[in-house]
């Protein structure tokens, strides 16, 4: 199956995704639609051992909530095959600047991970849903 077709069915049975991504992740691609095209996808998170720098932001700019393996971690490391479900426990239950993040898979791997919403501000847009949700809360 086409990975848009299995992104487009698991979003019509109520699953969300997330993407466990290597090193860089965003480089070299078409740095707007790389962000926008997991979104269209139903993508609700990355994690990825580091991002190419504006990739993040646009994530995080469109809904997307970047989050970070520790040091010497990967999905390889961690033995995730992305076939688990996956649940996020945040510091205080909120999400935060830099905060860490415990999670948990569904075959009770359990590691935390770093937050990478690295300003007040990311905090807000990504609490509204994005950037544009943001500024349209704004504005009304």
């Amino acid at each position: 199956m086409a990975i848009f077709d299995a992104a487009a069915r698991y979003k019509e049975e109520g699953h969300s995704l997330i993407i466990l991504a290597g090193k860089e992740y965003g480089s070299g691609s078409s740095r707007d639609w790389a962000a926008k095209g997991p979104f269209l996808m139903g993508i609700k998170a990355v994690i990825a051992q580091s991002y190419e720098r504006i990739h993040r932001s646009n994530l995080l700019g469109m809904g997307i909530l970047p989050l970070e393996f520790k040091n010497g971690e990967s999905a390889e490391v961690l033995g995730l095959t992305g076939h688990e479900q996956f649940s996020f426990q945040f510091t205080d239950g909120k999400v935060g600047v830099g905060e860490s993040v415990k999670v948990t898979t569904s075959d009770g791997k359990v590691f935390e991970a770093k937050c990478r919403l690295d300003t007040d501000p990311e905090v807000a847009y990504f609490m509204n849903g994005g950037i544009l949700r943001y500024v349209m809360r704004k504005l009304l």
